[in-house]
């Protein structure tokens, strides 16, 4: 028989049953008491019909105009608006307006001479728009000084060549010296290409010669053009990707007389002075052009098309060399640009 004290024992560790009452609790029920608004709770969900993307009979590319628009005014939906609008630039102008017209003869013409006179009178009459506009870049730069802005205009001049002549071609640098409209003309045709360009002195100061302002889209967009008279001697040599010299000489110093049109955004506070024109005068004579290195094709000497056509083979030896440029004037065969 247990002792007391073990039946005491196992009552503790044994646990009593657990006897679960039922207890009446009240449930809310989800419905109204009342029928009648049955036909509400069916209301509030609404049925719609879900596009279906994978739908081929709704690929616009296979309808037509009006079973386009019949297919939209079923799902309610507004025809696209066309938009025709061009994005554009304000940073800088898209042209010189109202450009520096050079006298004829200018740099040959001693100022003592007739010629010389007359054209000292015509920029006279011609500079009181231009102090206008030196007027109006002042409102904008107290400091600014036409007679220290030529010496900064000329550095920006020579940095510019010297970047086009960096292999290979900083374009970051190149548009910080350069306006978005001259920046095409820049890099055109410098591709597989070299140049070789040196600055050696200025034959005359460089001055500011004309100088325009105007507002773009509204009154407080302001531009300000200066054009810059360059007369200096430089040495240009260009070549092209094997190494051929096609133009200039790099070891002829030639005078260079350019008018070259710098641009600010005076509205813009970090604006800058670029480069952004280069004025050709009308009586200036055109130059050269380039000596375009060819060669033979083997196939088009043996079977020739046109026997008219074929340029007569030079004395000193049967075939050209690859190096000798023919002439602009005379008939080319069949070639292939080398």
């Amino acid at each position: 028989m247990l002792k007391l004290n073990q039946l005491r024992i196992l009552t503790k560790l044994v646990p009593p049953p657990m006897i679960f009452v039922p207890i009446a609790t009240k449930t809310k029920a989800n419905k109204h008491w009342n029928p009648k608004w049955k036909k509400f709770r069916k209301l509030k969900v609404v049925k719609i019909k879900l596009p279906d993307f994978y739908d081929e009979s709704l690929d616009l590319k296979n309808l037509t105009p009006d079973e386009i628009r019949s297919k939209m005014k079923e799902q309610g939906l507004q025809p696209p608006k066309i938009y025709q609008e061009r994005t554009f630039d304000i940073s800088s102008t898209s042209d010189a307006f109202e450009p520096y017209v050079p006298p004829e003869g200018d740099g040959k013409m001693s100022l003592i001479s007739v010629g010389g006179v007359k054209q000292v009178g015509t920029l006279i009459g011609k500079k009181s728009r231009s102090y206008l506009t030196v007027r109006k870049i002042r409102t904008y730069d107290e400091d600014f000084d036409v007679s220290l802005f030529a010496p900064e205009a000329q550095d920006i001049y020579v940095n510019l060549h010297k970047a086009m002549t960096d292999v290979p071609l900083d374009r970051h640098k190149i548009r910080t010296l350069v306006t978005e409209k001259a920046y095409p003309d820049v890099v055109h045709n410098l591709r597989y290409k070299i140049l070789k360009w040196d600055f050696l002195e200025s034959i005359e100061p460089p001055r500011v010669v004309h100088g325009r302002h105007t507002d773009l889209i509204s009154k407080d967009n302001i531009f300000a053009q200066l054009t810059v008279r360059f007369h200096t001697k430089q040495v240009l040599a260009v070549y092209d990707r094997f190494g051929r010299l096609i133009h200039g000489s790099p070891i002829t110093a030639k005078d260079v007389l350019e008018y070259v049109v710098f641009e600010k955004h005076l509205s813009n506070l970090y604006g800058a002075w670029r480069i952004h024109h280069k004025i050709i005068p009308e009586w200036l004579t055109v130059a050269p052009q380039d000596h375009r290195t060819l060669r033979f094709d083997k196939e088009a000497e043996s079977t020739p098309t046109d026997t008219k056509s074929l340029p007569s083979p030079p004395a000193d030896s049967q075939e050209p060399s690859l190096s000798t440029p023919l002439a602009s004037g005379t008939s080319q065969p069949q070639l292939s640009t080398a």
